[in-house]
């Protein structure tokens, strides 16, 4: 009689333990991340009072079960619902996160690391992201100098230290031409269709190179020149840095030598092709009028075609012979000159031998290093605005001499385009190269030079066409995938969370900076995690260690919702039934004592 006394008693302890997480589920319906429990019932034991006995082949008898008497029941199982995954509740805070997967936010108090499904995060007075419920920081992986993430021991993420507020400056280093250059453009056949390119230095200073494309006698052939570089405020800044442009591998900054042989460029962009030999002969080749051969002893007085050397310098240039019905016809230089320009259309014969030198690199590409001299006068003239007189512009092996280097604002590339299809043929003669280096440099010598980078500017994507008179050719920054356009220091505007838990920067130059990376934990039994309160999980012996690095979520297919949160996964009406299973169990129990009771009361009612 009393042992089903005490079976009742079980009874009812073990559904009020089950009616305390019935009503722990119900009171975290709406808890942030909150995995509902559920209970299990085991036997508590047994009183044999007969044990099992088996057939007997002797009597003929059958065995026998054994006889037990249950003693109640006991809690054997309180387990929580931890994979399970909970509704989406949508907040549009960039910090709020919920994790699609079986994996854990890694969280720290500053001694030891938890784990959460709680994604209600915000960031601090110092910048470091954490939770919003107690202040823990969520902890991931940092970057390195070169802004790549490293994946070591999760560190705690202060995505808004006073370094990160703010993107350093770059320079620019690419730059695209488009559009299209018409031949009949008025700008084009006169001063030249003026193209402004934009760019910075690595400092975050903002400049523009001033082109102006001009075109030349020859069908498809176009002299781009450059003409000055502008700071912000509109000001040339040439008077401190010199520029230029060129192909091929020269470096701004190295000493380009004009030699026999070299190519020299009339600063209209006509060519003049020095061979010294046993004669010495230069040709002049006039894309208008063909070739003209020109003897350089009469054009320049004393020059010597085996040195390449002029040892008289106070002549600009000399007398002019040429070949007329197989006799030599020597003139005076004012008469060669005056004869020169009328046979080619020269208004003035001044224009006459006012050269641009160009020396060669190794690619045997033409590079424009300075003005020699000017027509008319016996002075040399820099393009600094420095003249000087008695200077020999020629050492003795032909090279051009220190005193007569110089490197010019107004440096050209010649561009040519296929007539047939209006495409890009190539720069300076070549064919294979459609770009062309924009240095700057200091004039004096110095190691700080904020332009420190060549700005290669890539003008395939032009077009020689027609385009009823007007060119459209512009350049901006950046190549076709806007890689290197440069920027200037930008302040931080936003911060944005990928879905592998990367956190970005973005600043108001443009530009976007990897800042950190939110890591996870993942567990062979994530059941076994023990509940520590505040949404948050710590590890146990059988839920497995965590190595301290995590894991990149995306490695088990989870990814990170942003503007979002993980709801309770309580489900109500599971709930509610329990409730009501539980609440007849905890009745039929009690009901169990009462009776057992009055059937006390009868045995003891026996003696009266």
């Amino acid at each position: 009689m009393m042992r089903s006394l005490y079976s009742g008693v079980a009874g009812l302890k073990t559904h009020q333990v089950k009616m305390d997480v019935i009503g722990n589920n119900i009171a975290n319906v709406n808890t942030v991340a909150y995995k509902s429990q559920s209970i299990t019932f085991s036997e508590l034991m047994y009183q044999t009072t007969q044990s099992a006995s088996g057939p007997n082949e002797i009597t003929g008898t059958a065995g026998t079960n054994a006889k037990q008497i249950g003693l109640g029941v006991q809690s054997a199982a309180i387990s929580t619902a931890i994979t399970q995954q909970g509704s989406t509740q949508t907040t549009g805070n960039a910090f709020d996160l919920r994790i699609t997967g079986n994996s854990f936010f890694v969280v720290s108090d500053g001694t030891s690391n938890y784990f959460t499904r709680d994604g209600s995060f915000y960031v601090d007075a110092v910048g470091n992201l954490a939770m919003s419920s107690n202040g823990y920081n969520v902890m991931g992986w940092l970057v390195n100098n070169d802004g790549e993430i490293v994946q070591d021991n999760v560190k705690k993420l202060q995505i808004m230290s006073p370094e990160n507020m703010t993107s350093d400056p770059k320079a620019t280093e690419l730059a695209t031409m488009t559009g299209i250059i018409d031949k009949l453009d008025s700008q084009v056949l006169g001063d030249g269709k003026v193209i402004n390119l934009a760019f910075y230095d690595n400092m975050g200073y903002s400049y523009t190179a001033r082109f102006r494309m001009n075109g030349t006698d020859e069908e498809g052939n176009y002299i781009l020149n450059l003409k000055d570089v502008l700071d912000a405020n509109n000001e040339s800044i040439l008077d401190k840095f010199d520029a230029k442009i060129y192909t091929g591998s020269n470096s701004a900054g190295t000493n380009s030598y004009a030699t026999k042989n070299a190519t020299y460029s009339l600063l209209d962009g006509y060519t003049m092709t020095a061979s010294p030999s046993t004669n010495g002969e230069m040709k002049y080749t006039d894309p208008k009028f063909g070739d003209v051969t020109l003897t350089p002893s009469t054009i320049f007085s004393g020059y010597n075609p085996t040195t390449g050397k002029i040892s008289d310098e106070n002549s600009a240039y000399g007398s002019y012979s040429y070949t007329e019905d197989g006799k030599t016809v020597t003139m005076t230089k004012a008469d060669a000159a005056k004869a020169y320009a009328e046979a080619f259309g020269f208004d003035d014969y001044t224009e006459l031998l006012s050269l641009t030198v160009q020396a060669t690199d190794a690619n045997a590409t033409p590079t424009t290093v300075g003005t020699l001299l000017k027509a008319g006068n016996t002075t040399y003239t820099y393009n600094d605005g420095t003249t000087t007189t008695n200077k020999n512009l020629f050492d003795a092996n032909g090279g051009l001499t220190t005193d007569g280097y110089v490197t010019i604002a107004g440096s050209a590339v010649s561009v040519r385009y296929n007539q047939a299809t209006g495409t890009l043929t190539g720069l300076n003669g070549s064919t294979n190269i459609s770009a062309f280096n924009l240095t700057i440099e200091p004039k004096e010598s110095s190691t700080e030079n904020p332009f420190a980078k060549a700005i290669s500017v890539d003008m395939s994507a032009t077009k020689n066409l027609n385009n009823e008179g007007t060119s459209t050719a512009s350049a901006t920054s950046g190549d076709a995938d806007g890689k290197g356009t440069g920027c200037a220091l930008g302040t931080m505007t936003g911060v944005s969370i990928q879905n592998n838990g990367m956190i970005y920067g973005a600043y108001d130059n443009g530009q976007t900076k990897l800042l950190g990376q939110i890591a996870v934990a993942s567990f062979s039994n994530a059941a076994g995690l023990e509940k520590q309160g505040d949404n948050l999980y710590s590890a146990t012996l059988n839920s497995g260690e965590f190595d301290g690095i995590g894991v990149d979520i995306t490695a088990d297919g989870g990814y990170m919702s942003t503007g979002v949160l993980e709801m309770s996964n309580v489900d109500l009406s599971s709930e509610f039934t329990d409730l009501i299973t539980t609440q007849r169990g905890f009745q039929a129990n009690s009901r169990i004592i009462t009776v057992s009771d009055t059937l006390l009361e009868e045995l003891v009612n026996l003696k009266r």
